[in-house]
């Protein structure tokens, strides 16, 4: 039986993450910070604008946390933390706290899981949009 490797997200991979979500916000007139995890969890970029607000860059980076560990957009798990919903004592169950707002989105490469991406300083919406963007130009 073999297997294939899947290639890591590189740092290369991650200024690109940076450098498209910050222009997508720019053109938007918006102040982000960014940032971009690989899939163990390790900070590969960050940049944060210093017009941004400055909890922006924690926001982010725990955008891009949740995504990572829940493999999934952060948009699509707010329901999921409502009373009631499947997640509603998850937060509470990690090391790290969780934060449920549009804008932290996972990096897949092959269809396996290598990263993710976190945008904080917009609106959800905007951020959960600049963070897709970014993931696009990865290809």
């Amino acid at each position: 039986m073999s297997t294939t490797a899947v290639a890591p997200l590189t740092i290369e991979d991650a200024e690109l993450l940076v450098a498209t979500a910050r222009r997508a916000a720019e053109d938007a007139g918006v102040t982000v910070s960014v940032t971009v995890l690989d899939a163990g969890g390790h900070l590969l970029a960050f940049r944060r604008d210093d017009r941004a607000v400055l909890i922006s860059g924690e926001t982010s980076t725990r955008k891009a946390y949740t995504a990572l560990q829940l493999n999934a957009p952060t948009a699509d798990l707010v329901d999921a933390v409502q009373p009631g919903g499947l997640f509603h004592t998850l937060p509470t169950a990690l090391d790290r706290p969780l934060l449920f707002i549009a804008g932290g989105v996972p990096v897949h490469r092959d269809g396996r899981l290598i990263g993710a991406i976190g945008v904080g300083g917009g609106a959800p919406e905007q951020d959960h949009g600049f963070a897709t963007a970014a993931v696009a130009a990865l290809g």
